[in-house]
């Protein structure tokens, strides 16, 4: 296969995990909205802190700006959604990489929360938040990797080794 035209694939699952991505965190926010009917657990608007603050605003704790909540969700879910596209079409696919991608999700969201100043380490929560925590991004993780991998053919998966080196 010639370079512009895996070039060409890896754009297009990259395109399909982005849209994945979008489903997979719309499940997610769906899956918030319930458990915190059942919990009683406020709306957490740190997500928002940590993009107006990469945005360059400065916003106090006690705002809540609950469209850029929306756009933080549902861009890094894009985000990383395409990153499991370009896993599913080069063979990192199934139950491990849903896994590893909740890992990555998990990730990134406290490493940009801590970089901006806007979030706490998430040692430092209770453990029953972490675990909220966790359990969310899985659903995230999992969704968007089911639909990666329906929807994408490991067509780019090398055939090189069994072996990492």
């Amino acid at each position: 296969m010639t370079g512009s035209a895996r070039r060409s694939l890896l754009g297009r699952a990259a395109a399909t995990g982005a849209a994945a991505g979008v489903a997979g965190a719309g499940l997610m926010v769906l899956g918030e909205k319930a458990e915190q009917a059942l919990t009683h657990r406020p709306d957490s608007y740190v997500p928002a802190r940590a993009l107006l603050t990469l945005l360059g605003r400065h916003p106090g704790d006690r705002e809540q700006p609950a469209g850029w909540n929306s756009a933080m969700h549902y861009g890094t879910g894009a985000a990383l959604g395409a990153l499991r596209g370009v896993w599913a079409v080069t063979g990192i696919r199934g139950a491990h990489a849903n896994a590893w991608h909740t890992v990555v999700r998990l990730a990134f969201d406290q490493t940009v929360e801590n970089a901006t100043g806007v979030g706490a380490p998430p040692a430092s929560w209770p453990a029953g938040e972490q675990a909220v925590d966790v359990l969310h991004k899985a659903v995230y993780s999992v969704a968007t990797g089911v639909l990666a991998d329906r929807l994408l053919a490991p067509v780019l998966a090398s055939t090189r080794g069994r072996t990492s080196h």
